[in-house]
């Protein structure tokens, strides 16, 4: 068995870079993915029990994040947070400002990092090493999100999981499942 057989492809490409380079296709970009999760974020449905609802942002983020690359995925969703924060009312609902759930706003910022990283390796290509950058991506996002909204609610830390993690395993292994037929589909189909 050779070595490129299990290694992952080391492609140095996201499908965004499949589109002819320049400063306005990344500003372009980055405006794009920022508004693509502000939109997802209004397919929001409450939670029985949590201040926390299913929203399709951290689809979208993770989505970004993977099509776009860590720099332009950061870019997208920190544009995303700041103009939220600034009134902009496209976080869950229609809300923006700070709220309990900011937290996993900033866990979106720091997983589309991981994600576009792993993505510019390859990672976007098969549906394994998607399925396995998706369930990281959700990882991050939790490892910043329940512990802020832990925080912002003065709930335990075993509430705070009950509220702002359990209710969504299954919602997000539904995201990963899209994501993971998605993208290595649409490498298939660009055929690069």
């Amino acid at each position: 068995m050779s070595t490129a057989a299990v290694a992952p492809a080391r492609t140095g490409k996201v499908l965004a870079d499949l589109l002819p380079s320049s400063r306005v296709r990344d500003i372009a970009l980055v405006l794009g993915g920022a508004a693509l999760t502000g939109l997802a974020a209004q397919i929001a449905v409450p939670v029985p029990g949590s201040p926390v609802p299913v929203t399709g942002q951290t689809f979208a983020a993770l989505l970004v994040g993977t099509t776009l690359g860590a720099r332009r995925g950061v870019s997208s969703l920190a544009l995303y947070a700041l103009a939220g924060l600034a009134g902009v009312p496209w976080f869950a609902g229609g809300a923006s400002g700070l709220s309990v759930s900011f937290g996993y706003v900033l866990g979106m910022i720091l997983a589309t990092a991981a994600v576009g990283a792993l993505a510019r390796r390859g990672a976007d290509r098969s549906v394994p090493r998607m399925a396995a950058t998706m369930l990281l991506g959700e990882a991050v996002i939790y490892l910043v999100g329940v512990p802020y909204l832990a925080f912002a609610t003065d709930m335990s830390a075993s509430a705070a999981v009950a509220a702002g993690l359990t209710p969504f395993l299954i919602g997000d292994a539904v995201k990963a499942a899209l994501a993971m037929g998605l993208l290595p589909t649409a490498w298939k189909l660009v055929k690069e």
